[in-house]
């Protein structure tokens, strides 16, 4: 097989191009029936509507100023914007006439609000309208920006109406006579990247190079000298060395992006970062960008990263500390990390299907993001620890509601990162119960998964074409899968002369009724830590497919750090779990301390064991039933030769 060049270009499928059911679909109606609206309504209890509305006097500063000159109030044009593009996508699914309006309001102010010159930002413009563009490094005017350039992107794609796309563009327009090295032009970026990747949503659905040109631009002046932080510090009377994380790589501006070989600092603006420079690296075809990534990929996914996908282990800095420093109970694992994790993940497919990027993609989505809102989608987490004690528990709110839209814009729109399309072939990403509509030279197709997954490893495809046509389909082959078996049309394919980078890449012509059976086997299995996590140390984790598995209280009773399991784990038995929309439970083998130690702290003799079943459920399901604790990393039983 001649391998495919490397310039190809993969994009995401439209929102409205796919239709989802099974676990997605259910997690897309929890969205539908009660988040959308409780972001909205959470937006408005916080002040943010009034903040934007110039019929009232503005609200000053509702959150205190913090020690780095700063407030999560100048946030929440981000918040309204992601709450906006959830709302947006949640449309495609469910019209909602009601909550359609309430957005139409939000929009008529913000276009009431924004100046003459195409200035828009709530703090800046109503707060301090001194200020603006004085402290790009701390401040978010971009990253604000950035996200209502994306729910513009969504809600005028979801619903036709242009009104707040118009606005957006109006600031980008505005943005590209502010930003850059000519006279008068400012040769900065964001402090905490966003910018960059919104940029390109906004180029793709308008069809304007220009904005691809100022995302590159961005992308490229970041961490070059003389470096900007320290000139606008210095214009602004400020100490350019006295500001609460004395390091840019806290914001990824210590070197320029191409030589950066570590992943450091703040964790999410490293992941939007990452997602702009690959949404650049595809758009440009430019494999400087790429090696970057590659040589950052690595560095993450192979030192920085907890199992569940989650990332950024210090609450410090909401980042990255040492190499293999991932504690568990103490776990920050932002939600929004994960979420940018998948973001970047994806973005590392638009050069082509590759298993180790979508692998992670999946192991992020499932895990490290997933578990960051509850089955009824009211509730979220923010950090995402491996191990509890009991107290650690979903809330309503955050005074920094960053993860809440986050998490919820993602579930409802992740039809969009199961499946990619380029001029001769379509990629599938992720499996879930769907249908994916698109065009292949003219041909429009249709292609339809019927599977249970990620509970059952079977997965039928069915293709309808207006035409018969010849283009690949790429289908991923998760590297933890063993004894994967594919037909077409009723005849076993030999996996091993259509695998391309952990792909069955099938290419024919395709017609009506033709169809592909995959079968990836789920069996439970144990995972080790890197001897170097030293949290790790003599403890397994389960996984099944691609979910991390889990012992909770209310299962196993408390005292978890008392269970140690036995046995050959791939012989758990299944069963669903009817209060977790019907998660497949593990049940295995185990010995337990028995709680009979005395009231020494200290003796000579080991507790007593019994044997008895410990119960795993999905790491991402956990906590939605009583409370209690929780542990990922549970103690390992004798090790077995091979």
């Amino acid at each position: 097989m001649n391998k495919p060049k490397r310039d190809r270009q993969f994009r995401p499928l439209p929102v409205p191009s796919v239709e989802l059911y099974g676990i997605f679909g259910d997690r897309q109606d929890a969205i539908c029936e009660s988040t959308a609206e409780t972001l909205l309504d959470r937006c408005v209890e916080a002040g943010m509507l009034r903040a934007i509305d110039t019929s009232q006097p503005g609200p000053g500063v509702v959150i205190p100023i913090q020690p780095w000159g700063g407030t999560t109030q100048m946030f929440w044009d981000s918040d309204l914007g992601k709450s906006i593009e959830t709302v947006a996508y949640s449309l495609y699914r469910r019209p909602n006439p009601q909550l359609e309006a309430r957005v139409d309001e939000i929009i008529d102010m913000y276009e009431k609000l924004q100046d003459a010159d195409g200035y828009l930002n709530a703090w800046f413009q109503r707060v301090q309208p001194g200020r603006r563009w004085t402290n790009l490094r701390d401040h978010h005017e971009l990253y604000c920006a950035g996200h209502l350039i994306e729910g513009a992107v969504a809600y005028y794609q979801a619903t036709g109406k242009r009104t707040l796309l118009d606005i957006m563009c109006r600031y980008a327009d505005y943005m590209i006579k502010v930003f850059g090295h000519g006279e008068g032009q400012i040769p900065g970026y964001c402090g905490h990247e966003e910018i960059e990747l919104a940029l390109v949503k906004l180029a793709r659905v308008t069809g304007e190079k220009k904005y691809l040109d100022l995302a590159k631009y961005f992308i490229d002046e970041r961490g070059t000298e003389p470096h900007f932080f320290t000139e606008e510090a210095i214009r602004d009377g400020r100490d350019p060395a006295n500001f609460i994380q004395k390091t840019y790589e806290y914001n990824q501006a210590h070197q320029p992006v191409r030589e950066q070989k570590k992943v450091v600092g703040h964790a999410v603006r490293a992941m939007y970062l990452y997602s702009g420079m690959a949404d650049i690296a595809t758009e440009y075809n430019d494999d400087t960008l790429t090696a970057a990534l590659e040589i950052l990929w690595d560095d993450l996914t192979t030192k920085q990263m907890y199992i569940t996908g989650g990332i950024g282990p210090a609450a410090a800095n909401e980042g990255f500390t040492d190499y293999y420093d991932l504690p568990n109970e103490s776990a920050y694992a932002e939600t929004c990390a994960s979420v940018g994790l998948v973001f970047w993940a994806s973005r590392m497919l638009g050069r082509g299907p590759n298993r180790r990027y979508a692998d992670i993609m999946e192991q992020a989505l499932y895990n490290g993001a997933m578990a960051g809102i509850s089955l009824d989608g009211r509730t979220f987490f923010y950090e995402n620890p491996l191990e509890s004690a009991g107290k650690h528990h979903r809330w309503i709110w955050h005074h920094c509601p960053c993860c809440p839209p986050n998490i919820a814009r993602l579930l409802s729109s992740i039809g969009s990162y199961m499946y990619a399309v380029a001029d001769d072939e379509i990629a599938v990403h992720l499996y879930g119960e769907s249908k994916a509509h698109f065009e292949i030279d003219g041909s429009k197709i249709t292609l339809a998964q019927e599977t249970r997954y990620p509970w059952d490893g079977a997965i039928c495809f069915d293709i309808v074409t207006e035409r018969p046509a010849r283009f690949a389909v790429s289908l991923r082959i998760p590297e933890w899968a063993n004894g994967v078996a594919i037909k077409v049309n009723g005849e076993a394919l030999e996996l091993s002369s259509v695998a391309l980078d952990g792909y069955a890449r099938i290419e024919r012509e395709w017609k009506s009724g033709d169809h592909v059976d995959l079968d990836i086997p789920l069996a439970a299995r144990s995972l080790f830590a890197n001897p170097l996590v030293r949290q790790d140390a003599g403890r397994t984790a389960l996984m099944r497919g691609p979910l991390v598995y889990c012992v909770e209280a209310t299962d196993n009773g408390s005292g978890l750090n008392g269970i140690r399991l036995n046995g050959d784990v791939s012989k758990a038995t299944t069963s669903e779990v009817a209060e977790l929309r019907g998660a497949v439970a593990l049940d295995l083998p185990a010995r337990r301390d028995e709680a009979d130690w005395g009231s020494a702290l200290y003796r000579a003799s080991p507790p007593h064991a019994r044997e008895t079943t410990a119960r795993f459920v999905p790491y991402p399901f956990w906590d939605n039933r009583a409370p209690g604790e929780m542990l990922v990393w549970v103690r390992a039983g004798e090790e077995r030769g091979e």
